[in-house]
């Protein structure tokens, strides 16, 4: 946002002049019309530079978090419904903000209220802080006249996403830490035990059994080329993350993460929730169905449950039902599908589906108290793999040169 100078006339004919903050001249000029201020002249003010430097140029921008979001939707929904004008609520909100990114995001906003855009087009603009379902409860809101009640929909939405994600980051956290720790476990054994047994075992000059010299020409070599190994593991790892980043890549890694071990079917859960209550939130606020669909694809998480849920809205385009469009995807279970068929048959598809999405999180938190449980034996085995290797590699040499001194 660009700061201008301005100097115009008030309605007593008076002299003004200040600086104020706005995106394009004309933005300026219509904030001053809404102070009942003529504007005279309007430029664009020249920032004096200074010789010190400002790292905050250098660092990145901090992101707004679900929690920020979160405490935005609660103040202006206690705002709203005390009928204060939205221009002077999102100003307020925006002085008052911690985070910078969301306090630039807002004076924006407020500029482009003040020039006669709606709530909803203004936040469209800033699609990386406010999604698709975030906009589009804003305009429901707008439209009917019940902003109050759309900011307290979000909520409930804001707070069930920062739920999922946290049901997500626990499903992960802990085999990833184990995995990490076993990775970290295996270099160091290579780089620093095995090396010195490897001494020992050449002073001695006895023939080696083969578990013993596969450990250390795998010790030697990780000793040698190091650099090599972290060089391929750190392309790997960028490399990775740039292909899933690709249309083809994403599609690729989200139906991987669907066909996991173990945690798979926590990922599938956790986006059919998902869609279930923004589905179920959308009906329900009087979004038409094709325009829920098209809305919440974009905005499920998955790129390969994305694809499914476009299938769905072009089988209804089609005239087909939503049970008939759901059945054909082949996502849900039948005790799912038979809910949707009653609740599309009775009118009440919106609160069936929060019963779905409720179906779903009890499953998730069941699934995630049961994954520690299964994660233990197959750590173990693998643990056990371990040891019993480097029992072999290490300690039978030394058993069988114990044995020879003795004889």
């Amino acid at each position: 946002m660009a700061k201008f100078s301005y100097v115009g006339r008030n309605a007593q004919g008076d002299k003004v002049e200040g600086i104020l903050d706005a995106s394009t001249a004309e933005i300026a000029a219509g904030m001053l019309q809404s102070q009942e201020l003529t504007p005279v002249r309007i430029e664009e003010a020249i920032e004096e530079t200074s010789s010190d430097i400002d790292l905050k140029r250098f660092l990145p921008k901090p992101k707004v978090t679900l929690d920020d979001l979160s405490m935005f939707c609660r103040q202006m929904y206690a705002l709203a419904r005390s009928g204060m004008p939205i221009v002077q609520a999102i100003r307020g909100l925006a002085d008052t903000s911690k985070n910078e990114r969301l306090a630039e995001v807002l004076n924006q906003i407020s500029s482009e209220l003040v020039i006669g855009s709606s709530l909803a087009v203004a936040m469209r603009q800033h699609s990386d802080v406010f999604s698709s379902i975030f906009v589009s409860m804003i305009h429901v809101g707008e439209s009917t006249g019940k902003l109050d009640d759309a900011f307290k929909k979000l909520i409930d939405h804001v707070e069930l996403e920062r739920e999922t994600r946290g049901r997500v980051k626990q499903a992960v956290r802990y085999p990833a830490s184990v995995v990490i720790a076993i990775t970290i476990a295996m270099f160091i054994i290579n780089l620093f035990v095995i090396p010195e047994f490897s001494k020992v075992f050449s002073k001695l000059g006895a023939d080696l059994p083969l578990p013993t010299r596969i450990l250390m020409t795998t010790s030697e070599f990780s000793v040698q080329y190091w650099w090599l190994i972290l060089l391929i593991l750190t392309a790997s790892f960028f490399g990775f993350r740039y292909y899933i980043k690709t249309d083809d890549g994403e599609l690729w890694w989200d139906r991987v993460k669907l066909r996991l071990p173990l945690i798979g079917n926590i990922f599938e859960k956790v986006a059919l929730s998902r869609f279930a209550r923004s589905f179920a939130m959308m009906s329900e606020s009087g979004v038409p169905i094709l325009q829920s669909l098209n809305i919440i694809g974009a905005s499920i998480g998955n790129r390969y449950i994305s694809n499914a849920v476009a299938d769905m809205r072009r089988g209804i385009e089609r005239g087909d039902s939503l049970a008939r469009t759901s059945a054909a995807t082949g996502m849900f279970t039948p005790l799912i599908l038979q809910m949707i068929a009653v609740g599309e048959e009775t009118g009440s598809v919106d609160k069936l589906l929060h019963d779905v999405a409720d179906f779903y999180e009890e499953e998730v938190d069941y699934d995630l108290k049961m994954l520690s449980q299964a994660i233990e034996p197959i750590l173990l085995v693998f643990m056990g793999i371990m040891v019993v290797v480097l029992a072999l590699g290490v300690f039978l040499p030394m058993w069988e040169l114990s044995s020879a001194m003795k004889h």
